[in-house]
């Protein structure tokens, strides 16, 4: 069985804005994964990074620059 590939689309600090990423990228049917490597006590260490497949980094990309444009 072949590892499914993931891409790192977008890194950030701001809760709110990863989350907002992460709901236009589902409304377009594509799969994320959010790993918050925030630290809990420290914020200013870590931060929020999104997945996507591989094989959908482009459509992704094309999606974040949009909703970044709004």
């Amino acid at each position: 069985m072949e590892k499914s590939a993931w891409f790192l689309l977008y890194s950030t600090k701001n809760v709110p804005h990863a989350s907002i990423i992460k709901g236009v990228l589902e409304e377009n049917s594509i799969p994320v994964q959010v790993l918050n490597k925030l630290d809990s006590s420290y914020l200013t260490f870590g931060a929020i990074e999104i997945y996507v497949p591989l094989h959908l980094k482009e459509i992704a990309k094309e999606l974040l620059e949009k909703s970044l444009l709004n």
